[in-house]
């Protein structure tokens, strides 16, 4: 089973670039599928995400937001392995 994270960005955003940058390692080491969505490009995300990007998310549960948590991250994914 392919683990599919999704990542709620901005093109203009230097702490979107930086969590998607740090984010590669650890979605490589878990056979990850990371989808990046422009917060701007969706009226629907830009209401609820805003101000919070970036924000990674497994289906709705959000796993950390601003910066990658990657302690917490690591820890759900392998829950979910």
């Amino acid at each position: 089973m392919e683990i599919e994270l999704t990542l709620i960005s901005r093109s203009y955003c230097h702490l979107c670039h930086d969590m998607e940058v740090a984010l590669r390692p650890l979605a490589e080491e878990f056979g990850a599928r990371v989808t990046i969505l422009d917060v701007d490009a969706d009226p629907d995300l830009e209401a609820r995400y805003d101000e919070w990007v970036p924000v990674l998310l497994h289906g709705e549960t959000e796993l950390c937001h601003y910066f990658l948590d990657e302690a917490k991250t690591r820890e759900y994914l392998s829950g979910i392995r």
